[in-house]
């Protein structure tokens, strides 16, 4: 504002005063830059709130870690992937690895705010409905409120995972009456519980775009919440229920894709497997539309894909997981970290050196979700090993591999106007159908039946036994030596039940950030994630000094120091010893 007030304004003023016959209403003077009620209220102007809401879900408008792909906590902090590139290039993601999150920690409120960023504008549909023009009709009313309350609810079930107790704010509450004296004192599970099983009862099975959820998808999400309070028999129910009539918003029946690769193919992805997905597009004009939450995550170097940024590098400890034994079967009692099954990795060799790729059987996951020194990567030709590897020593030598897209893609579905080729039109899969098969195996294992539990795992491995899909070298033959089979004798005991589907998720989702989350509501991931820190700093002793999860801590994050600070601590508490 400028330091001196114009006389002419001050003119024009006193004469609003004088015709307003001392009426205050000449105060009332609509803010700039804001639209109005009667501007927004429209059936145009509810869906642009809405497609808003939607929008955030990729976490647009903060940095690229606050997504809900989840690929910081979900991943990283689970041990799929360490933070990659070096040491220090975002050196403030490291804490997320090594378990030392402090409350000021930047990405710990962008997080929070980015999430809150996508409740405000879910509030902001369902505030304006009731005062809809005439051209929204009832039934758009009853589908945009679900599909409001649906995302409601998926940012507060990401929120609650993370920090746990959080502030509940519906569209009651605006500025100047209240939301900034809202406590985080409440389980917020029954609010999340009450919008999912509201949009579960009001969406159509069926919409005119894929990318909006459906009944089926707020169905999966609502047995998703049941699961993760351990509601064993409620998950159940509705899970047998999404797997026997569930369909896509397109009306595609819910069923696994026949070749992996195609989930993460961004030619391919509208398919029977997507339930519920961050949608993405390149080329529209602004590259926020595209996938950006995972642009820092391709191979680094100006021959890699996308020529940067070398973040996200896959484990040691999950490169191994996918050793099998002679039959094709997991090593579940951990025994792939043991010399004679790790993976012969390129650690230390130069790329002009010798190298001869490992020999022993592996799960043909590991190649669709690994990159690899001597194993084709998509259509770019053979992983070269240490030239697509920014700093070896601190990352490893592995690139992630499902969020990367093909080489015939390039400037198609990837973004030809940024500044970098990392940003594409690949969809993140927030729910798909073999997520769900194993939630429900899960379910089926503490309520239902061993050999349902079973049934459904194999489902999921005898789509990874798809030897056409698997990856092959130049010449057509496979890349590696890939054996995996199904569970052929009966389970029978509850525990190996448990131990099986678990490392089936590990394996099946690995890189999608899941494996943090699954090992807190298991109750492993003190023991899981010790284990793994212990095996990994035998390779990455820089990157993982001083790593140390502490029960009764570290299964949430802090709340944001900032947040405190606005509020007051007598508003908002502090997570416990933090």
């Amino acid at each position: 504002m400028t330091k001196y007030i114009n006389k002419t304004w001050i003119i024009m003023l006193l004469l609003t005063f004088v015709n307003s016959a001392c009426s205050d209403k000449f105060l009332e003077i609509p803010a700039t830059g804001q639209l109005s009620v009667t501007q927004l209220n429209s059936k145009a102007g509810i869906e642009g709130l809405l497609v808003a809401a939607y929008a955030e879900t990729n976490g647009r408008g903060f940095r690229r870690v606050t997504g809900t792909s989840n690929w910081l906590r979900g991943s990283i902090s689970g041990g799929d992937a360490n933070k990659g590139s070096n040491s220090g290039d975002y050196g403030d993601l490291i804490p997320f690895m090594t378990y030392q999150l402090y409350p000021s920690l930047f990405d710990i409120g962008q997080k929070w705010n980015a999430m809150y960023e996508g409740i405000s504008r879910t509030n902001a549909v369902l505030r304006i409905l009731p005062s809809a023009s005439a051209d929204v009709t009832d039934a758009d009313k009853q589908r945009i409120s679900a599909e409001a309350r649906f995302l409601r609810a998926h940012y507060y079930f990401d929120l609650k995972r993370i920090f746990n107790m959080v502030p509940f704010i519906d569209e009651t509450m605006t500025y100047g009456n209240g939301i900034e004296k809202v406590p985080n004192n409440t389980d917020i599970w029954p609010k999340i519980e009450e919008d999912l099983a509201y949009a579960y009862q009001n969406l159509p099975a069926t919409q005119p775009l894929v990318g909006r959820a459906n009944k089926w998808a707020a169905a999966s999400y609502l047995a998703k919440t049941y699961l993760y309070q351990k509601k064993y028999q409620d998950a159940k129910t509705l899970f047998d229920e999404v797997i026997a009539n569930g369909v896509t918003s397109g009306g595609l029946k819910y069923a696994l894709v026949a070749n992996y690769t195609d989930i993460f193919n961004a030619a391919k992805e509208t398919n029977s497997e997507s339930i519920f997905a961050i949608q993405a597009a390149a080329n529209t004009g602004s590259t926020d539309n595209a996938n950006t939450d995972l642009g820092l995550n391709y191979p680094y170097g100006s021959s890699a894909p996308g020529g940067c940024c070398g973040y996200f590098q896959p484990s040691f400890e999950l490169a191994n997981s996918f050793r099998v034994n002679a039959q094709g079967l997991p090593l579940v009692d951990g025994s792939y970290n043991m010399a004679a099954n790790q993976l012969k990795t390129d650690q230390g060799i130069i790329s002009d050196q010798p190298f001869t790729p490992d020999a022993g059987p592996v799960d043909p996951r590991l190649d669709w979700s690994v990159g690899r020194r001597g194993i084709p990567f998509l259509d770019w030709g053979v992983h070269p090993g240490y030239s697509w590897i920014r700093d070896q020593s601190f990352g490893g030598p592995y690139s992630p591999k499902k969020f990367i897209h093909y080489k015939s893609q390039v400037k198609n579905l990837s973004d030809a106007t940024a500044s970098t080729d990392t940003y594409s039109a690949i969809n993140y899969n927030i729910i798909r159908y073999a997520d769900v098969l194993l939630m429900a195996a899960e379910a089926e294992i503490e309520v239902g039946s061993l050999s349902k539990a079973q049934s459904y795992v194999n489902m999921v491995r005898q789509r990874a036994a798809n030897k056409e899909a698997w990856v092959k070298t130049a010449n057509g033959q496979n890349a590696a030596n890939y054996n995996v089979s199904i569970y052929n004798a009966a389970w029978s005991d509850k525990t190996a039940a448990r131990l099986a589907v678990q490392f089936e998720r590990k394996l099946e989702l690995s890189g999608e950030g899941h494996r943090f989350f699954d090992l807190v509501r298991w109750g492993t991931a003190q023991t899981v994630l010790n284990n793994f820190l212990t095996y990994e700093k035998t390779k990455l002793p820089v990157a993982y000094s001083g790593g140390n999860f502490t029960a009764g801590r570290d299964e949430y994050q802090p709340i944001p120091q900032t947040q405190i600070d606005y509020q007051g601590s007598d508003i908002l508490k502090q997570n416990p010893n933090y």
